[in-house]
């Protein structure tokens, strides 16, 4: 058996804390062009722009375009300030042999933007997965698997760090350990969707990651 251990990160609410930008955003989005003002934010997180173009956009190519244009200039001027603990975690993780990935349903423009602000930022990765990469995203675990078939680790041994529930239930299908965090949702929203719920990585260790049991 391959004794890899492997730490899988979304990135937006989980490395980076931009969820609440993206609210924003797409609450903008929902009332501008679909008459939603209930929070068209929060029935699109964790998903790509093929997803929500897919589901409310379809066949209204000007549109798309429209957001695409919107949103990256949106992006670009985002701040992308780190969850707290999360550097200090990341060394942990490397001083105790762990490979790591981001697994993000961002698209390569938007990681061109975290790039300029955190050049440093891939120094703590092993592996990247966007979205350029997977042709079926949250909850499908297919960018979790890649994940672990790039860092060739055994599923038994990889650690899903999510906020979304797309996320988190991509990282169950994919039959890995989830981590939850509270940071864009409260803890009653996932508590039943991970196998341990954490504010931010402050105080959390290698040792409490190991000492994680999967339900």
């Amino acid at each position: 058996m391959n004794r890899t251990i492997a730490a899988l990160f979304d990135l937006d609410g989980v490395i980076v804390d931009t969820e609440s930008q993206y609210s924003i955003y797409w609450n903008n989005v929902g009332v501008k062009y679909l008459s939603d003002p209930d929070r068209f934010g929060d029935k699109v997180k964790g998903n790509t722009l093929r997803q929500i173009f897919e589901k409310y956009f379809s066949g209204r190519e000007e549109i798309q375009q429209e957001i695409v244009e919107n949103l990256d200039k949106w992006e670009h001027d985002m701040s992308y300030d780190y969850i707290p603990g999360i550097l200090d975690f990341l060394n942990c993780l490397r001083k105790n042999d762990v490979k790591t990935a981001i697994v993000t349903s961002s698209n390569d423009v938007k990681m061109a933007n975290l790039y300029r602000e955190h050049p440093d930022i891939k120094s703590y990765f092993d592996v990247i997965v966007t979205a350029n990469q997977i042709s079926r995203s949250k909850p499908d675990p297919e960018c979790y698997l890649l994940a672990a078939k790039l860092l060739d680790a055994d599923i038994q041994n990889c650690y899903v760090f999510e906020d979304s529930l797309a996320g988190l239930a991509a990282g169950r299908a994919a039959g890995m350990t989830v981590v939850g965090l509270s940071t864009t949702l409260p803890f009653s929203r996932i508590e039943d969707k991970a196998d341990i719920v954490i504010s931010d990585f402050r105080e959390f260790d290698f040792d409490k990651l190991m000492s994680i049991k999967r339900s």
